[in-house]
């Protein structure tokens, strides 16, 4: 074999390789598109839904939640949106690994962006209202 033809297979697998981590990232933006993070009050008079960017997309409030005070409703939905985003976040860390996976340079700034952005929530909807 000469060192063209080496060359060029080299080339051709190169070639191959960028081909198949541009359809992964591709796939992963798709996937990432579709998701949805949830959650949900223990007591179940509230639920919210976030988007692929984290942004509220439903807002459910039972009725039975009106015994709340204002106050109390605005932080459980806020302390709810958080938990949302966290799940969301975890969401995307998973379609990365089965797409692009964790380790490359595209996944680890997909998952990090996420969790920057929506954190882990230390507490819960209902806990320390003083706040």
């Amino acid at each position: 074999m000469s060192d063209v033809d080496a060359a060029e297979e080299w080339l051709d697998s190169w070639v191959a390789g960028v081909d198949a981590r541009a359809r992964s990232a591709v796939d992963l933006s798709r996937r990432v598109a579709t998701l949805t993070g949830q959650a949900r009050s223990e007591d179940g008079l509230l639920a919210v839904a976030v988007g692929s960017g984290g942004q509220l997309v439903r807002l459910d409030i039972d009725d039975d939640a009106r015994r709340r005070s204002g106050a109390e409703l605005s932080h459980d939905i806020m302390a709810l949106v958080g938990r949302a985003q966290a799940d969301l976040s975890a969401q995307v860390a998973e379609q990365v690994r089965e797409t692009v996976g964790e380790d490359t340079e595209t996944g680890r700034a997909v998952i990090n962006s996420y969790a920057e952005r929506f954190p882990e929530p230390t507490g819960e909807p209902g806990e320390d209202r003083a706040r």
